[in-house]
């Protein structure tokens, strides 16, 4: 089992987590056990990839219509042979 420290929580939290502890009968260390495990534990991987958010903004703004210009040129040849 891995062991944490937490440093700088603000007091207030702490005050908190303390009673939330006591109403639930367990120490504050238990206390952050059963918060962590309910929040984290056996949960699928929640985190959005890039796909997936600029699927969100479009489904969300209705999408952007780009304008095309038109080519004026075809595309010219590179000639990569000095470079072999």
């Amino acid at each position: 089992m891995a062991t944490i420290t937490v440093r700088g929580l603000d007091d207030a939290v702490r005050d908190k987590l303390r009673v939330r502890a006591a109403e639930h009968g367990r120490s504050m260390e238990a206390e952050v056990r059963q918060i962590l495990n309910d929040e984290l534990a056996d949960r699928p991987d929640d985190r959005a990839t890039l796909g997936d958010l600029a699927r969100r903004l479009r489904r969300e703004t209705g999408g952007v219509e780009l304008p095309i210009p038109p080519r004026t040129e075809e595309a010219g040849f590179v000639d990569f042979s000095d470079h072999l």
